[in-house]
């Protein structure tokens, strides 16, 4: 990686200085800092065997892109030399009529272009320098992901700075946000997934009968790995660590043949692109070891899917956490200020931070005994939900409470409590430093969940420091803003179990949203308010709000279709048939036995089961089929054929799935055609 060591040592010093100025201070990019930065680069990239550069971006497809170009230059004279410029270091040219745009670009407006982002840090992979970029389009916007994660963490740290000098902070550049994004998956054996057409077009399994034995005595959690995963892990780590990414923990998580890897935190910006390198590095890594790394936020029905918790938190230039609560986090005004702008702002823009971690995938998850539900709230713990009723009501609930946990074992320590119990229903839950943001699907991009907390709790701030900036008397100020504060938002708060149908009843009651489905939740995005909040701060323009709406949309329909299109495949190419050929064996078998003149009822039975089910998914898969011909004529908008998606596909989907599971459970296991869940969870050894 082409770190802070590396460019210190190799860089002049004056050019080093100007380029971490750029960097932490978020200044301008000076040509001349950028022609000896290439320079350098390059020699460095081509001693680490690289032979080629690209411009690494990450358009809204959600994964990553790359063109790849050689270092190989002719002269006149037919020499062959290597060179690298300022120029290719900062633009790139890359098509941009082929990725999503949202209706931004047309396919004769191919133009667009890639912006050396400095902030993060280039890196060698397979004989390339990559070097991480934003990608916008011919007439400026962006059309990617990390586009609006950098605006938005420009407009945090504008608000941020302005409460800092109100507290007589006159020394911090910047506040950054940090994150440290825990990635859940599950592995199989390759040459099950192989078998399984429903994991290769979808990346989750499409039919699936429960196995006697699932997650329920709770015995894979934290338990002992097996050798393969644990040469996996091994792998995984060494492949990180070369490219700079800090994975630090790994264990098994709740379902069979799921497992996590956590890293160390990192400002937003660099842990959304070691993230979206993560999930690259362990399908390559599982691919050479025989194995199949599964990301999908539910690849098996009724066990645990995949989540990807983000831990979101804030710090200064300076190494200064500002959700730190401290000894005494109830005299912390400066701590409560920052605590309470995040509850404002999750309170105000519920239904953005729904959006963000809206996708087909993702409604299999949420809302399940594993996923937070749909309803967004906060749990706090009891102790900073006391300062908060404190602030209030003017008095303390809880007021001494036992910091020290006695385990009444005497020659174990005496542990300090954290300020926080966890609560893992939560979607937005604080853990002590940080808020950890549940709900994040395992598929998905870092960047859309972080460009939204970034841009509302910047309006949240935007909004005290007016408030603040004009007060008389600040002390006094402070104290009346903590309290409308927490009069006005602590209906987001709830600490008890987000999973009992209470909470559901209780949160509409409290007016909290609840949209439900990935349908329910797109449409927030251009609503009028949220459009002038990007607009404000600089984020997204109202043209780059639509395109992305639209391509959310088209994704999700998309999505539904080819899951179906699979089904029916599945269906008439290989369940049908097997099926027909366990009716002829059971008919023959039944025929035989009556010629014996023996009782033949029970193979009669068997026979009429699997021909009623049989001639069910018959009808079931004709029927999804004319739905998905209905689909293709539909020349509605985009939002009507998302609804018709969601009312009428999914729930024909839901009975073919149903009737194919019956007959997994009647039909002889070696005319089944396709690899069972049990063997997928249970047969890496």
């Amino acid at each position: 990686m082409f770190n802070d060591a590396v460019m210190k040592e190799r860089l002049p010093n004056p050019v080093y200085k100007k380029l971490r100025k750029t960097i932490i201070e978020g200044l301008p990019l000076e040509q001349e800092v950028a022609e000896v930065v290439a320079c350098v680069m390059k020699d460095w990239a081509i001693e680490k065997g690289a032979t080629h550069y690209t411009h690494w971006f990450q358009p809204m497809n959600g994964i990553t892109a790359e063109k790849h170009d050689s270092f190989l230059f002719t002269t006149d004279d037919g020499r062959a030399i290597t060179e690298f410029s300022s120029k290719q270091l900062i633009k790139g040219e890359p098509d941009a009529s082929s990725f999503p745009s949202g209706g931004l670009r047309a396919t004769f407006e191919a133009r667009g272009y890639t912006a050396w982002d400095c902030t993060s840090p280039a890196f060698v992979k397979d004989r390339t320098l990559y070097i991480p970029t934003a990608f916008c389009s011919y007439t400026g916007e962006a059309l990617d992901l990390k586009t609006p994660l950098l605006r938005s963490m420009d407009a945090l740290s504008k608000q941020a700075l302005r409460i800092l000098r109100l507290f007589g902070n006159t020394t911090t550049k910047r506040v950054v946000s940090t994150v440290g994004a825990e990635q859940e998956y599950f592995l199989v054996d390759k040459k099950y997934f192989m078998q399984r057409k429903d994991l290769i077009y979808t990346g989750r399994t499409l039919f699936g009968s429960k196995p006697p034995k699932g997650q329920e005595l709770e015995d894979h959690y934290f338990g002992n790995l097996k050798s393969r995963v644990a040469q996996f892990m091994r792998e995984l780590d060494m492949e990180l660590w070369k490219l700079g990414i800090p994975a630090k923990t790994e264990h098994n998580e709740a379902a069979p043949a799921q497992h996590e890897v956590a890293p160390v935190f990192e400002t937003a910006n660099i842990a959304t692109d070691h993230n979206q390198l993560t999930m690259e590095i362990m399908k390559k890594v599982a691919d050479r070891m025989g194995l199949a790394c599964l990301l999908h936020e539910k690849p098996f029905a009724g066990v645990n899917g995949s989540g990807k918790h983000n831990n979101w938190s804030l710090t200064t230039d300076d190494g200064y956490n500002l959700l730190k609560p401290g000894k005494t986090p109830a005299d912390n005004a400066q701590f409560l200020i920052f605590l309470l702008a995040v509850l404002k702002a999750v309170d105000e823009y519920a239904d953005l931070l729904r959006f963000s971690i809206a996708s087909a995938g993702n409604d299999h998850r949420l809302g399940a005994n594993e996923a937070p539900p749909a309803i967004i709230s906060v749990f706090l713990g009891d102790e900073l939900t006391d300062i908060i009723e404190m602030l209030e009501t003017g008095v303390a609930r809880n007021n001494g409470n036992n910091r020290h946990l006695e385990i009444g074992v005497a020659t174990l320590p005496v542990l300090r409590k954290d300020t926080t119990d966890r609560n893992r229903t939560s979607p937005f839950a604080f853990t002590g430093n940080k808020f950890e943001f549940r709900s994040v699907g395992a598929s998905q991009s870092i960047a859309t969940a972080n460009f939204i907390i970034n841009t509302i709790v910047a309006e949240a701030l935007c909004q005290i420091a007016d408030r603040l900036e004009k007060a008389e008397d600040f002390k006094k100020e402070v104290n009346e803003v903590l309290k409308e504060l927490a009069i006005k938002h602590k209906r987001i708060i709830f600490n008890g179990n987000n999973y009992c149908p209470e909470w559901t009843k209780e949160a509409e009651a409290r007016g909290l949203p609840n949209l439900k489905t990935t349908v329910d939740a797109i449409p927030c995005l251009i609503e009028e308010k949220n459009i002038k909040l990007f607009e404000k701060h600089g984020v997204l323009t109202p043209v780059e709000l639509h395109s992305r709406y639209e391509i959310q949309l088209e994704n999700y329909i998309k999505t539904i279709r080819i899951e179906a299109l699979t089904m029916i495949e599945i269906s008439n190419r290989q369940i049908i048939p097997a099926c027909v050929k366990y009716i002829n064996i059971l008919a023959e078998t039944a025929a035989s036995i009556k010629t014996l003149n023996a009782d033949s009822s029970f193979v009669q039975g068997d026979l009429e089961r699997v021909l009623n089910l049989t001639s069910d998914l018959r009808k079931c898969t004709d029927k999804l089929s004319n739905q998905i011909a209905a689909l293709d004529n539909d020349s509605r908008d985009s939002l009507a054929r998302a609804k018709y998606c969601k009312d009428l596909i999914i729930p024909i989907m839901n009975d073919l799935r149903v009737y194919a599971d019956k007959l997994e459970a009647l039909v002889d296991e070696k005319l089944w055609p396709m690899p069972t869940y049990t063997e997928l969870l249970f047969g890496l050894v």
